[in-house]
């Protein structure tokens, strides 16, 4: 796990939008955008359209990334604790 992908699950511990990801991180929106893609490849975060409201079919991040919520999964919260 890069420090990036390390740095934005620390955020998702609760469900976070887009918006507050970009604030408390400080970073431009191509990086944030990459490192959700390469969290979401691996299967450590999920997408949701609203905060109850989780999205099951593909997500294109690049396309959607900057309207969606986010959520660690189980499977990333055991990698990020592992470290």
């Amino acid at each position: 796990m890069s420090d990036e992908e390390f740095d934005l699950l620390d955020e998702l511990y609760f469900v976070q939008p887009y918006s507050y990801l970009k604030e408390s991180l400080g970073w431009e929106d191509q990086r944030l955008l990459e490192t959700l893609a390469h969290l979401y490849q691996k299967s450590f975060i999920k997408c949701l359209s609203a905060p109850d409201s989780e999205r099951f079919d593909q997500v294109d991040l690049k396309n959607e990334g900057k309207n969606l919520y986010y959520l660690a999964t189980k499977k990333g919260l055991m990698a990020h604790n592992a470290l």
